[in-house]
């Protein structure tokens, strides 16, 4: 059954005024039914395959310059009513547009999958030596259709134990940047775009800084980037297949000794709210920002909402 339309609208009009921007937007295209609200962000990724990624990011910037840069996102994407649309992919090019034969001929020879592929960012490798990435991949968050991708934005700007980390065995704990020359982008870089400290378009286009957890070891901070169990990992990918079901346990539960696996409500509400495990205000963030994300209304969608069904009362 389909929410309440007031109740549902009010939510999404909440969602559309209060949802913070990292780094304020420099263009407005159109957008009447709120989609850059959550397509905004580089790195919107689903879950890695073997064909490759499939990306949502759409750059507001980039899509106000190219041809449609004036034509709201629904026109074209008919069949979008809800969060999440998954596998919603079919395009209509001619809801009052491109009616003559001379387009449905154009169109009819177009690989429409290609039509914001210049609109995109996203991190393609990491070089980094972590045992998390040699079993897991970049963007391995998969079985929650409405997060997953949310979830995998999160690789450009945090290392997987600043969520994953089991915080009962290792105390005290920090968080904060960590900046590297180890990643590859497809679209504009975006490494540095996350951390307040430096500032977007800083780096090189292979810099990325990200907020890492740390410890204390005999006064020192110690990382707690998981990079000394990574030639273990490539030697258990090796034999893997060859072993029996008790020893392949036995190894999986050694290389997350470590690790706490979590639901997506509370992995965003240990970090988007007041009692957040990050000290905002320590990592650079101001006051607003510091708000914003914590009362970042886009966390309700994905922790309240099994499918969130778009008002259609502006619609034409």
């Amino acid at each position: 059954m389909k929410p309440n339309l007031p109740y549902c609208l009010i939510a999404w009009i909440s969602v559309m005024m209060l949802i913070p921007t990292w780094g304020a937007h420099k263009c407005l295209a159109m957008d009447e039914g709120g989609c850059l609200t959550c397509h905004q962000y580089p790195g919107l990724t689903g879950p890695e395959t073997p064909e490759g990624f499939k990306v949502f990011h759409i750059d507001e910037e980039r899509y106000l310059a190219s041809p449609h840069g004036k034509t709201d996102c629904r026109k074209c994407h008919t069949t979008v009513h809800r969060v999440p649309h998954v596998g919603e992919t079919s395009t209509n090019c001619a809801n009052g547009c491109h009616t003559d034969e001379k387009d449905k001929k154009l169109i009819a020879e177009c690989d429409l999958k290609t039509m914001h592929a210049g609109e995109k960012s996203f991190v393609t490798h990491l070089s980094e030596e972590s045992s998390c990435r040699e079993c897991h991949g970049l963007y391995t968050h998969r079985s929650n259709e409405l997060a997953r991708a949310f979830i995998n934005m999160h690789v450009g700007f945090m290392t997987c134990e600043t969520c994953h980390i089991n915080r009962d065995k290792f105390k005290p704990l920090t968080y904060d940047w960590a900046s590297s020359e180890t990643a590859d982008f497809a679209g504009k870089p975006f490494g540095a775009r996350f951390n307040p400290k430096i500032g977007e378009g800083s780096g090189s286009a292979h810099f990325i800084s990200r907020i890492a957890v740390f410890t204390e070891v005999n006064g020192e901070r110690r990382p707690l980037q998981n990079t000394w169990d990574t030639q273990k990992a490539r030697e258990y990918l090796g034999q893997k297949n060859q072993l029996e079901p008790d020893e392949k346990k036995k190894q999986l539960d050694y290389f997350h000794r470590d690790l706490h696996k979590m639901e997506v409500s509370v992995t965003c509400n240990e970090c988007h709210s007041e009692h957040s495990i990050l000290d905002l205000g320590r990592l650079g963030f101001s006051e607003k920002k510091t708000r914003d994300l914590i009362y970042i209304n886009i966390k309700g969608l994905v922790t309240k909402y099994k499918t969130f069904y778009l008002p259609d009362m502006f619609r034409q």
